[in-house]
This record gives structure tokens, sequence and C-alpha cells, in this order.
């Protein structure tokens, strides 16, 4: 395709693009700012949206998970996930990534950058071993990934975070560190709560979005699900992640501007992780043949982690005032923009690296 070609139609999808859509980033930091001040200017705004929990995790932002998931799964062509699951070389790689590299990773880092802090290195390593399943479906979509891939990705991960997270918890907290000579940390996961966490937040709107598109393409045709009512759905993605984003940052405004050296200290070795993360799990996905779409899920699958799950272990293991919390809870903090921001740099890479066809801009 000539690079004439390729203008006209990334201009088209430009010109579909919503206010929402245009102005992402903007909205994400007025989210956040708002968040923090609202935490801080409203001491009692943390009592309030904590009141309920699901898992572990607030109310509010268990609903604002679950409305952002929704409609990114009910756009997944459910009946075209048979070629991924036999695409040996994605699924081989991102197990690689997701499963020995990235816990390894974070368990380096966390000991290189918080040697002195066993607790905010411990709720490091926690957050390691959670692989992401939810907003990994948004980075995904923003970036003109592949949503059938990731939904199998992100299916996979969610089965062996069940099976993997707590024997993988007593290897890098308690097996690793003793070979090493190094301080070891006393943990023990419930596989039965990380289990329900994951049938409530990928359960639920995985359900839904199959079922919403088997029956509305059977009721109304494909023509009118893609065209019309996917449009309309759209936006509730984007509002619900604004909406756990406010929450948030609220819940932990007082806490991260009261102690801005701990978010500091917590927050480099993160961007080191999600910098490191990606950029190697997208160009290894290049490097063995894999196509835009396919590359751009493989890198933000292997960079996003689920902190909904490593802030609920945390909690349940050392309880809600300790480092590993805060450390889980500032993980989300920093992911957003720093993910968001390689949004960005995915697109500009598909420019520069990839051959862009028409299949690849009808997703956009």
């Amino acid at each position: 395709m000539s690079k004439q070609q390729t203008d006209q139609m990334e201009s088209a999808v430009l010109q579909r693009l919503s206010l929402l859509d245009r102005w992402l980033p903007l909205w994400i930091g007025a989210a956040m700012l708002g968040g923090l001040l609202l935490g801080r200017l409203w001491p009692g705004v943390q009592d309030v949206l904590g009141a309920g929990e699901i898992e572990g995790t607030s109310i509010p932002i268990a609903l604002g998970l679950l409305a952002m998931m929704y409609p990114v799964l009910a756009k997944v062509r459910y009946e075209e996930i048979g070629h991924i699951t036999g695409d040996r070389k994605l699924l081989g790689l991102s197990l690689l990534l997701n499963w020995i590299i990235g816990p390894a990773l974070m368990f380096f880092l966390a000991w290189t950058f918080l040697p002195d802090q066993p607790e905010f290195r411990t709720g490091l390593i926690v957050v390691g071993l959670a692989r992401c399943i939810a907003m990994v479906l948004i980075w995904n979509d923003l970036a003109c990934g592949d949503r059938e891939a990731a939904a199998v990705l992100v299916a996979i991960n969610s089965l062996f975070q069940i099976v993997a997270y707590a024997a993988l918890g007593v290897f890098y907290l308690q097996i690793l560190p003793s070979w090493l000579g190094w301080q070891t940390a006393d943990a023990q996961f419930s596989t039965w709560s990380i289990t329900k966490s994951v049938l409530i937040f990928l359960g639920i709107p995985l359900v839904a979005g199959y079922i919403t598109r088997r029956i509305g393409i059977a009721r109304k045709g494909d023509t009118w699900y893609t065209e019309t009512f996917l449009p309309r759905i759209s936006p509730v993605a984007l509002y619900g992640l604004l909406f756990t984003i406010v929450v948030m940052f609220a819940l932990q405004g007082e806490r991260i501007t009261s102690e801005p050296l701990a978010v500091i200290r917590i927050a480099v070795p993160l961007l080191v992780y999600f910098a490191i993360m990606w950029f190697a799990a997208f160009f290894s996905a290049r490097a063995i043949g894999l196509n835009y779409p396919k590359t751009a899920t493989m890198a933000f699958t292997a960079a996003g982690n689920n902190f909904e799950l490593a802030i609920a272990v945390s909690i349940g293991v050392w309880g809600v005032t300790s480092g590993q919390a805060l450390a889980g809870t500032i993980g989300p903090l920093i992911e957003v923009p720093a993910l968001v921001g390689l949004v960005y740099v995915s697109l500009w890479l598909r420019k520069r690296l990839f051959t862009t066809n028409a299949a690849d801009m009808e997703r956009a």
C-alpha cells in the first residue's frame, strides 16, 4: 500500500474519532489530577469510596473495571479466535514474556532499587506476578491491536494466574532469595481468592460481551451490530476508564501527596519495568514475523499488570496499611500514564516499521 493511500486511510480514521478519543491524554490527566485533589481536599472520600469491596477491590473501582471491559469484549470476533489459538509463535512468546521474563525482571528490579525497603520490595514482586486482565484490553484497543489475540492471551494469563500465582509467590519471595542468601518474606496466597477475582473481573464482562455479540448479530445482522451498536457502546469503555482513574487517585490522594519520596522510590523500578517489558515484547514479536496488530497486543499484554489482584493479595496477607499494599496501590497510578504514552509510541512505530493494510486500518 502506498504512503498516500495509508495517509488517506489514517485521515479517515481520525475523522471518525470523537472528542473523547481525540483528547484522551488530556482527559486522563484531568482525571488523575481531579482524583488527587478529591482525595486531598475531601478526607472522608476514602471512607465513602472504600465502604464496600468485591474481592479486595472497592465497589466503585470494580464497577469501573466492568464498564471499561464490556464494550471491548463485545467487539471481539469470537468466531475468529480459532486461528489465534493455533498460532504457536504468538502463544509461546506470550507465555515466555508473561510467566518467565516478567516476574524475573520485577524480582531483579525490586532488589536493585529497593534493597533497604523489604515491604516495598515485596509489594513490587507481588505486582510482577499478577498479569493484566483488565486495562490491557483498553490499551490494546487504543493502539489498534488485535482484539481476538488480546482476548485469547488474557484468558490464558487468567488460567495461569489461577494455577501458578501462589507457587510463583513462594518461589520469588522465599525459595529464590534463600538460594541467593537474601532476606525472605513470609506469604500465604489463597488460590480460591485469586480464582474468584479472575471470574469476576474477566468472566462477567467476557460472558456479557460474547452473549451480546451472538444475540445482536443473530437478531439485527453483522452490519447493524458493527456500524450502529458498537459505536454506541464504545464510549462506555473510556468513561469507565476515566471513572476508575478518578476513584483510584481519590482513594490514595492523601497518602500519595503525604509520602512523595515513597511514591518516587516505587515509581522508578515500575517505569523501568514497563519500558523494558513493552519494548522487549514489541521487538521480539516483530522479529518472529507477527503483524502490527498482534505485535501491539503482545507488547501491552506483556507490559501490563493486574494491580487489582496484587492489591487484594497484599491487603489480605500484610494488611491495608502495609508497605506492600502501598506499592500495589501506586502501581496503577504509574501504569496509566506510562501505558497511555506507549500507545502513542506504538502507533508511531506502526508507521515506520510495518506495512499498513486496509484490514488493520478498519480495526482502528
